[in-house]
């Protein structure tokens, strides 16, 4: 199960916080046992880009083969 401050990986894009699938986030906090998640993203020197609430099939747990991705945000 995906806990508090686990590290996500976004399943679906979410345009409205220009969020991709694939952007790497944080939990920061667990709804109703794991239904769903508040997640923060943020850029690679630490500026939060959005805090979004999202449901459990929107997120996955990172896997221990997967490389991060840099992009451009707008």
């Amino acid at each position: 199960m995906i806990a508090e401050l686990d590290r996500i990986i976004l399943t679906t894009n979410i345009p409205e916080y220009g969020l991709e699938k694939g952007d790497m986030g944080t939990v920061v906090l667990v709804h109703q046992a794991g239904k769903g998640y508040e997640v923060e993203f943020v850029t690679l020197d630490g500026e939060t880009v959005a805090i979004v609430s999202l449901f459990a099939a929107q997120v996955r747990p990172i896997s221990s083969r997967e490389i991060a991705h840099a992009r451009v945000i707008n």
